[in-house]
């Protein structure tokens, strides 16, 4: 399914966390937001999911609008960074518990909530854990039955904050190329936010890189690194010290749409 978000604009107080976001997102492409902390890519996250609302601008799934679509009406799966698990549910109950909270009419029998969940922590290669509870497992397992947990009902897009930011390095590079695999055996559509260039540059296959509530750059891992648009994201890719630059107004080059 692709999303499409024209002119977002959100604030809080006297900040302003997006300032006139249009971005494309195609279906079955998995792009990364990436940018600094308070840049604005995990509040835009958010509005797409339904889970902030935005002081102007629309959100679209399908060509549709979707701006005022509660989150339950959005199929959307979210991958938090702490990994929401229920500490009190077994693993099998917590991948469960989105197909057992649908509507009686559209509500899975318990065979097959069963099988659909089993199905899932084999797609995640934890079927062996399905009656432990997430107080014992490592992180990175934690992660992937969040991964599992958001996969169950179906979603048409599937969304993720900074969905490995508390994991050690070795585990990071180990789900990242995993997740990168499973996107292509699934083929949703998927946004995923980090602030790891190393990350984005290995996974997506687009990058919308943000700073200040703006969309910097636009384009794949290799054309943001062959081509930066701008001061910012020179510095940015190249981890120099000192202070960020300042980008003017009109700078930006957006050579490549998502």
């Amino acid at each position: 399914m692709s999303i499409r978000v024209e002119n977002i604009t959100k604030g809080f107080g006297e900040f302003k966390a997006l300032n006139d976001i249009t971005l494309n997102f195609p279906s079955g492409h998995l792009v990364a937001l990436l940018g600094p902390s308070g840049c604005g890519k995990t509040t835009l996250l958010r509005i797409i999911a339904g889970l902030e609302q935005a002081d102007s601008g629309s959100v679209y799934l399908e060509d549709n609008d979707a701006s005022d679509l509660h989150v339950r009406e959005r199929n959307i799966g979210f991958v938090f960074q702490h990994y929401a698990l229920f500490r009190h549910m077994s693993v099998f109950e917590n991948v469960a518990f989105g197909l057992r909270c649908k509507p009686k009419k559209v509500r899975p029998t318990e065979s097959q909530i069963k099988q659909r969940v089993m199905e899932l922590l084999s797609l995640v290669q934890l079927d062996w854990l399905a009656d432990r509870f997430p107080s014992q497992l490592s992180g990175g397992q934690r992660q992937r039955i969040a991964l599992a947990r958001a996969l169950a009902v179906e979603p048409r897009v599937l969304l993720l904050d900074e969905p490995f930011g508390a994991l050690d390095a070795r585990v990071r590079k180990e789900l990242r190329s995993w997740l990168r695999r499973l996107h292509d055996d699934l083929g949703i559509t998927s946004i995923f936010v980090t602030h790891d260039q190393d990350e984005a540059m290995e996974v997506a296959d687009q990058i919308v890189l943000m700073n200040h509530g703006k969309v910097e750059q636009i384009g794949s891992p290799h054309e943001i690194q062959a081509h930066p648009a701008n001061e910012f994201v020179r510095w940015f890719l190249n981890h120099e010290e000192g202070p960020e630059p300042l980008v003017q107004a009109g700078e930006t080059q957006q050579k490549v749409m998502v």
